[in-house]
């Protein structure tokens, strides 16, 4: 029934919205693509189930697993990427995003071996029959709370002091530092924010997919596919994109001959139109450069 895959593309794209929000956050702190955030995420996720095992509520776990996630993001971005950031190097921020990406997996799989564990969900179990379509009390918490984040963000980044500097700190670091900015105590605190909802991302995602090392690989592809259409600069954006991935995903799935099995392929050919057509994405600024 399409009003039914329409549905579960929107729950679907939620998990991917959130996971792009992270991706959003790093981008507009120091206009770099961390490549690693989906491992971030999925540490994220391991650290809360750990907790929930050691005895902690769900949600205290979550809370305290974006702490950790906030602190270790930070610490990151002042260690390795800070330095490469002030020389310049895109290149190499790139390679040093990616070897993150394969050290946080190592010691993922390292420290809690590669069985699937099982992640109770946040907001229950348990289906709305609305009218005819059934959507999950998950997925409609995860819905709500991204939104409520992409929001958030939304609101921090346009309408905050904080979110001010953030922004001069990235388009004119110069001037920024000259008016008093820290440039880099801006960027620590993009990451740290990043850290913490990739926190979130992973751990409402982990009940859906089940929890192992290699369960954000696919997601990072569809969140990237979800950045890049909404705006690489906008949360809300974000959302949005992640919204339209799912939809249009779970659409081709569906109705497409052998779609299931090129499900990542619409992801990539949705990075390549965007990039082509509306470089910015929707919801995104167009950058003016001065020659």
């Amino acid at each position: 029934m399409l009003l039914q895959q329409v549905a579960d593309g929107i729950a679907t794209g939620a998990i991917y919205g959130a996971l792009a929000l992270a991706i959003v956050l790093v981008y507009r702190a120091s206009r770099t693509l961390n490549f690693a955030q989906g491992e971030l995420a999925l540490l994220g996720a391991y650290v809360s189930w750990q907790l929930t095992v050691w005895g902690l509520p769900l949600w205290a776990a979550l809370v305290l697993s974006m702490a950790i996630l906030a602190a270790l993001s930070a610490a990151m971005e002042r260690t390795l990427v800070r330095p490469l950031v002030k020389r310049h190097q895109a290149l190499p921020l790139i390679i040093v995003t990616l070897g993150m990406m394969i050290a946080l997996n190592a010691v993922i799989g390292w420290a809690w071996t590669y069985q699937t564990k099982e992640v109770p969900a946040l907001f229950g179990g348990g289906a709305l029959d609305l009218g005819e379509i059934a959507v999950s009390r998950q997925d409609i918490g995860i819905a709500v709370t991204v939104l409520a984040v992409a929001l958030g963000l939304g609101v921090l980044f346009e309408f905050t002091r904080m979110g001010l500097r953030m922004r001069a700190a990235v388009s004119a670091p110069e001037s920024a530092e000259l008016s008093g900015i820290s440039t880099g105590r801006t960027m620590t605190i993009g990451w740290a924010i990043a850290g913490a909802v990739g926190a979130l991302a992973g751990t409402l995602i982990a009940p859906e997919l089940f929890l192992h090392p290699g369960m954000m690989a696919p997601v990072l592809i569809y969140a990237f596919a979800a950045a890049t259409l909404g705006g690489l600069d906008s949360p809300v954006g974000a959302l949005l994109g992640g919204v339209a991935v799912g939809v249009v995903e779970n659409l081709a799935g569906s109705y497409l001959p052998h779609g299931s099995d090129f499900k990542q392929v619409v992801a990539l050919l949705i990075i390549v139109i965007v990039l082509l057509v509306r470089p910015q994405g929707m919801l995104g600024r167009r950058e003016v450069v001065r020659v």
